[in-house]
């Protein structure tokens, strides 16, 4: 099923990650309850909240006076993963919430928080919309909710449903992502800054229409989530498909498809390779590749910083400082932020940037 639905690869992914996920798709298609065997498969309690039947005290916590003192206190559902320490909040038929219960559900979706409860940090949020003009009573999501969720399209062919239908429905896997992969989340968030560098309007870009705003759009917090899915998705082993749906329901269709393209255009070099081997660094010609790649060099030390790592980095930037110092420079000043504290001798190439680095604070 995963061949025909690259969504199925991509929602484990994003729960995998701890990234908020709404899944987009007709009625009846699966979405619940493919989200349901998904949570028994793993053996995570599964707490739905339909949020058409629910108020928004249901989100932001019933008022209660105790101690002279007024609390909100959170509902059942929330005490029970709280309890849990552990699980999946799905969200159900998203888009047949009103505009006051989207409201309450912004702190939820974004900081798990209900009333004046916390949810565990391993609570995954997972929501589930038919689009407006399917839902029963359906509103368009608002903005601000819509930018807090990795959106992606729930699909269905004749042959899934066949095959579903004669031997059963599979539970999407949710891979097992190796300890540390968040080391990785420095390179993508260079990759990405990098990109922003070249195409600034679309550092931020809410749409003027609201059936736009409803789905996902670029802004900073969506950067920073397709950087996230983007290191999971390459730790995770997941397929082109299912990476570059995840990245496109970050940041919308538009701003993800100039990105995708933009990365391939790129072809950087193995930062991990130029750093076992910094004399082999050649600087490429064009401005954003440039930046691009010693952005990713430097983005590498800072996820694992070693004495050895971090000097290497530096030889790399000592090559590039007189053809291309101001390039090297923002590389420098990322370099600069993760000095290993056990590193008491300086590499000499760090003398070309020492008046920057000075100036900035690090030394």
């Amino acid at each position: 099923m995963s061949e025909q639905n690259p969504a199925v690869e991509a929602l484990g992914v994003a729960v995998a990650a701890r990234v908020p996920v709404l899944l987009w798709g007709a009625p009846g298609t699966g979405k619940t309850s493919a989200i349901r065997a998904m949570a028994e498969a793993m053996g995570l309690p599964c707490e739905t909240v339909i949020a058409s039947i629910r108020e928004p005290s249901d989100f932001a916590g019933l008022p209660v006076i105790a101690d002279k003192t007024v609390h909100f206190a959170p509902p059942r559902w929330a005490q029970r993963l709280a309890g849990a320490g552990t699980g999946i909040l799905f969200l159900d038929e998203l888009s047949t919430a009103p505009p006051a219960v989207q409201a309450a559900l912004l702190r939820v979706v974004l900081e798990r928080t209900v009333g004046d409860l916390e949810l565990p940090s391993d609570v995954t949020v997972v929501a589930a919309a038919n689009p407006p003009e399917q839902a029963a009573d359906g509103w368009d999501l608002s903005g601000p909710l819509a930018n807090r969720l990795c959106h992606l399209s729930w699909e269905t062919t004749p042959k899934s449903i066949a095959e579903g239908l004669a031997s059963g429905w599979n539970a999407p896997d949710v891979p097992l992502l190796p300890d540390g992969w968040e080391s990785g989340e420095p390179l993508g968030r260079g990759l990405v800054a990098t990109f922003l560098h070249a195409r600034p309007a679309l550092a931020l870009a809410p749409p003027s229409d609201a059936t736009a705003a409803g789905r996902g759009w670029p802004s900073p917090r969506t950067w920073e989530m397709a950087a996230r899915l983007m290191t999971a998705a390459n730790a995770a082993g997941a397929g082109d498909q299912a990476r570059s749906a995840l990245i496109r329901g970050a940041v919308g269709e538009g701003a993800g498809v100039e990105f995708l393209a933009w990365l391939t255009e790129m072809d950087l070099p193995d930062p991990e390779a130029v750093l076992a081997d910094p004399a082999s660094f050649r600087l490429p010609e064009r401005g954003d590749r440039a930046y691009a790649a010693l952005a990713s060099i430097a983005a590498a030390v800072a996820a694992l910083p070693t004495p050895d790592r971090w000097v290497a980095g530096w030889r790399v930037l000592g090559s590039c400082a007189e053809t291309a110092p101001d390039v090297a420079a923002t590389a420098a000043m990322a370099l600069a932020k993760c000095r290993p504290p056990e590193l008491t001798e300086m590499p000499p190439e760090i003398k070309m940037f020492l008046p920057l680095i000075r100036d900035a604070g690090l030394v």
